[in-house]
């Protein structure tokens, strides 16, 4: 066979097995056992080069028995596969048949290699029995992924059994012949590209026919729209092109004046044509309708639709009406969503779009909500039909009014969104009807989604004023209770000088306190900021203000430099708390002890009474569960704040109590140091 027959031959197959394999990876690579089957399609492409270079001289026998090997273990890997066996090994099961295969295989590869390093006749036995094992493997295989498939299923696969087999027989014959006759065929080795190449078309009608491989390749609405245009813009510049051309002929000394002035009235018509929104509406609808089974691309749009919604700018009830406004080409619309009345429910508008703003209010129990409601359904302003509402008078009214989209939650109408008419005409069929319904029924998930975390954004702030005014209340029923016990203990020491001293610094003490609260309650108070302070003046500064009340506490102090990182005011509350609960739970006879102490990284405030003392049972259960109070007056939220505060700072509070011996608060807070924090720094 001549050079160039051969030459020709293995690049038909080069080329078909190419076109093949940019089709896996490109319009085809969602379909199953696509990358195998590009993978295999690659290595024919290699071979068929491979070959080529062979033909035309090249003398390493070696690479060529390497690619052969890899073409035949490549088309194998692909029908075990479309077995199945391959993702039984990735799934962790086992699988006979691939370790059977796989065995073989490098049985195969070990004697065709060790062939090549033995003497001559002995090499030529091993490397032709080898080559003729491969082809029957693989013969082996493609019968039975055909026996093993449903009746219904052999019909797709069967090409692609036909021609990978074709490949395998083929080889087979042509090793036989070799074998047979000591030599190998040179027609047969010259015509083998050419037989490659004519299997490559079967692959591929099987792989288009499979429909658990994937779905035909489509053009998509947008490319067809664009290309439509574009090839509209082409065909009316050649017309217009001739018709200048023609003037110019006809028209003399004017000829060129007048192909210049056609030309240029021409493209300015074409370009107001592209940009015009009633013609690019009237395109789509048409390629939709003449070119398409469905009038939609539900992927496109619903991913469009929900781009719309999810995205940053306009409020959403505006965006929900652009959306549902894209779906029909409406140049806007308005939305009314459903609100409580002082009497009624009620639909009142929540947003417009392109459209002036809306006043009409349409009671939720009107014949035309009833309707939609009821129904779920689409509702055309226009329609003439027995079955529809009576339309309110404002609906009526309003300019270009043509479709009325229930926003359905849960059974119930959320609101409805009213489209003004497109401006090319949209049949109003099943599709269309359908879309809008589904599409009113995901917008008004988001709207009430939107309702439902204003309305708990508005909660959590009432219940952050709310718990602000749960401490605040605490620490006025402590304010009041020092005053209440000076003005019962006035008229006694009226002529005291230390109590009249005592009174001036408590009533001082308490108005600042009162200010500090209503500054608190206030929308434009800051947070207290954290600074270093000296505990030992907090706590002389809160038993100070507990002097008055018997027991009168007692400080200890065993280390005066213990300093902490803390707001003065929220520290101070929290020591005075548990100051002013030891004072109350122990008789006027006992003692109440506060003693500070520092120990390493840490500062320990311990507040101990001889009171009548509480449970483990009462400590666990009840101490520091907030609104929870043994005292008539009490709020419950003291030992709770106590509790919360110092572990903020880092710190925490012990409890060890015995009934009827006292009790003993233990609070441990991190020490703060300055050299510490500039070597930190």
């Amino acid at each position: 066979m001549p050079v160039g027959t051969a030459i020709f031959s293995y690049a038909s197959a080069a080329l078909a097995f190419a076109i093949l394999c940019l089709l896996l990876l490109t319009g085809w690579r969602g379909r199953a056992h696509a990358r195998a089957i590009a993978l295999a399609s690659g290595a024919m492409v290699l071979w068929s080069v491979t070959m080529i270079w062979l033909a035309r001289g090249g003398q390493s026998v070696m690479l060529a028995e390497v690619v052969e090997l890899l073409r035949q273990g490549a088309w194998s890997a692909v029908l075990l596969a479309l077995l199945g066996h391959l993702r039984a090994r990735r799934e962790g099961r086992r699988s006979r048949l691939a370790l059977c295969v796989a065995v073989a295989y490098a049985v195969v590869v070990t004697a065709v290699v060790a062939g090549r390093l033995l003497p001559s006749m002995l090499t030529f036995y091993l490397v032709t029995i080898g080559r003729v094992t491969l082809p029957v493997l693989g013969i082996l295989l493609i019968e039975q992924l055909y026996r093993n498939r449903a009746a219904e299923e052999r019909w797709a696969i069967k090409f692609a059994c036909l021609g990978i087999g074709g490949i395998f027989a083929y080889d087979f014959y042509m090793y036989s012949d070799m074998l047979l006759f000591r030599e190998m065929n040179v027609e047969l080795w010259g015509a083998r590209g050419i037989v490659n190449a004519l299997t490559m078309p079967l692959i591929a009608v099987s792989l288009a026919r499979n429909a658990t491989w994937s779905n035909q390749i489509a053009v998509s609405r947008r490319i067809l729209f664009h290309s439509a245009t574009l090839v509209g813009a082409a065909v009316y510049l050649l017309a217009m092109s001739s018709a200048a051309y023609y003037l110019r002929f006809v028209g003399g000394e004017w000829g060129s004046l007048m192909q210049l002035a056609f030309l240029f009235g021409a493209s300015v018509l074409l370009v107001s044509v592209l940009f015009s929104g009633s013609f690019r509406a009237w395109l789509r609808v048409f390629i939709s309708k003449h070119f398409f089974r469905y009038s939609y691309d539900y992927r496109d749009e619903w991913l469009s639709f929900t781009r719309t919604l999810s995205q940053q700018g306009p409020g959403l009830g505006v965006r929900s009406i652009q959306a549902l406004a894209a779906l029909v080409e409406s140049p806007g619309g308005a939305l009314w969503l459903r609100r409580d009345g002082p009497d009624a429910q009620r639909f009142e508008p929540g947003a417009h779009w392109e459209l002036p703003p809306a006043t009409a209010i349409e009671p939720a129990a009107s014949p035309f909500c009833t309707f939609m409601e009821s129904k779920g359904w689409v509702v055309e302003v226009t329609e003439d039909d027995a079955d529809a509402p009576t339309l309110p008078a404002w609906l009526v009214a309003m300019p270009r009014a043509w479709l009325a989209v229930p926003l359905m939650l849960h059974g119930r109408l959320f609101g409805f969104v009213v489209l003004q008419r497109p401006r090319s005409h949209v049949a109003l069929n099943w599709e269309v009807l359908d879309l809008l319904k589904i599409a009113g029924t995901q917008a008004a998930s988001y709207l009430a989604q939107q309702e439902a975390d204003s309305a708990l954004m508005l909660a959590r702030q009432f219940d952050s004023f709310n718990r602000l005014s749960t401490f605040v209340v605490h620490d006025l029923k402590n304010l009041v209770a020092q005053l209440s016990l000076l003005t019962a203990n006035a008229e006694k020491h009226r002529d005291n000088p230390a109590f009249q001293r005592d009174m001036q610094e408590t009533m001082v003490y308490s108005v600042q306190k009162m200010k500090l609260m209503l500054q608190k309650l206030s929308r434009g108070a800051t947070q207290g900021q954290a600074r270093a302070l000296s505990v030992e003046q907090i706590l002389k500064q809160a038993a100070a203000l507990k002097a008055a009340f018997e027991p009168r506490p007692v400080l200890e102090i065993v280390r005066s430099d213990a300093m902490v990182l803390a707001d003065p005011e929220r520290l101070e509350r929290v020591l005075g708390h548990l100051i002013q609960n030891a004072i109350e739970a122990t008789p006027k006879e006992g003692n109440v002890i506060v003693r500070l102490a520092a120990d390493g990284e840490c500062v320990t405030v311990e507040v101990s009474d001889t009171g009548h003392g509480m449970s483990e049972e009462f400590i666990r259960e009840r101490l520091f569960k907030p609104f929870d109070s043994t005292k008539s007056a009490g709020m419950g939220v003291g030992a709770f704040e106590s509790r919360e505060y110092i572990q903020e700072l880092g710190g925490s509070l012990r409890v060890h109590s015995t009934p009827l011996r006292g009790t003993t608060f233990h609070v441990t807070l991190p020490r703060w140091r300055a050299h510490a924090i500039e070597q930190a720094a």
